[in-house]
């Protein structure tokens, strides 16, 4: 059985305006997103910014309530669990933010914020939640004496290791990464990135991994799920997608990646168009759209959901991207 699985998960939120603050528009920041994880599996989440990653990511952890679909943990549908039942499930899902300054409470201690978890769950006695606090510091390499210092007084791999090691306080099974590394410097990358690698072997922990660098993800990830504009267009194992991409793209965005070596030369097909807007999206292919492809309009009114083109590799079926 799947850790989690995620079917058809829509986001949409309304824009209200005027004198009666109605709704005028709807952004459909999530449209339709299916996926499962295993336990101890990485799936890494990739797209261009505002194509609905990080919506995804508060959707599973139920920070934000789904407009539709569905959100199966460990064969229980928690779309629309009461707050009661979500109080007991965040024990099993936790999450790690994109800025960790902005994560981490600067009126409490290191202490307080990661013994917090505790006192909501109603966990061991001070002495207790102390040492735990204390243990989990040790584990991320920053020292217990830390528990005794504001957020501000550390550097930005530092407060993201107390957000790792908040997210972890729980002993959860699954851990959303939302960008983790992406404020910070790339000697620091390295170090939280092998961090969260061996935390996953020695806890059995899955990651949702969400990120727009797609070298970080190449690195993290079992496999790798592409998002443009609020939909799943490629899905499949990391080794597979990086190989032999087939949606278009998949392509571009793999394109992008920086090679690192100064002498060597490639063509690059620069994306060209814009990203058509969530509050009113295109019918058919939006990357064909968005392109001018010559067979866009074919695509519309296709069925364009994933398709299992070999084992394990899903792409949408899009006559002008695939």
């Amino acid at each position: 059985m799947s850790l989690l699985t995620v079917q058809n998960l829509k986001m949409h939120f309304p824009v209200r305006g005027g004198v009666f603050y109605r709704t005028k528009a709807t952004v459909k920041a999530v449209d339709g997103v299916s996926f499962s994880l295993e336990p101890g599996e990485t799936l890494g989440l990739v797209g261009e910014s505002g194509c609905g990653k990080s919506t995804v990511a508060k959707s599973v952890v139920r920070l934000l309530k789904p407009t539709d679909g569905n959100i199966v943990f460990e064969g229980h549908d928690i779309t629309r669990s009461s707050a009661g039942k979500l109080r007991k499930l965040r024990r099993e899902m936790q999450m790690v933010f994109q800025d960790p300054t902005e994560s981490l409470n600067p009126r409490h201690t290191v202490g307080q914020i990661l013994e917090e978890g505790f006192i909501i769950q109603n966990m061991g006695t001070r002495a207790e939640r102390a040492e735990w606090s204390a243990e989990l510091l040790r584990r991320v390499g920053l020292s217990p004496d830390a528990a005794h210092r504001y957020p501000f007084e550390f550097s930005g791999g530092q407060r993201q290791r107390i957000g790792i090691a908040r997210a972890l306080a729980l002993k959860p099974k699954l851990i959303v990464c939302d960008e983790p590394v992406s404020a910070l410097d790339v000697s620091v990358q390295a170090q939280v990135l092998n961090l969260l690698l061996e935390l996953q072997r020695d806890f059995g922990l899955a990651y949702l991994f969400i990120a727009h660098d797609l070298s970080v993800v190449q690195h993290m990830s079992d496999r790798v799920a592409v998002m443009y504009l609020g939909k799943i267009v490629e899905l499949a194992r990391a080794e597979d997608l990086y190989r032999d991409p087939h949606h278009a793209y998949t392509k571009a965005l793999l394109d992008a990646i920086p090679v690192p070596d100064p002498t060597q030369r490639r063509q690059r097909k620069l994306l060209t168009g814009d990203v058509p807007s969530p509050i009113n999206p295109p019918p058919g292919c939006a990357f064909g759209h968005r392109m001018s492809h010559p067979n866009w309009q074919d695509s519309v009114g296709m069925d364009l959901t994933l398709k299992e083109i070999a084992p394990g590799h899903w792409v949408q079926p899009c006559p002008c991207c695939t």
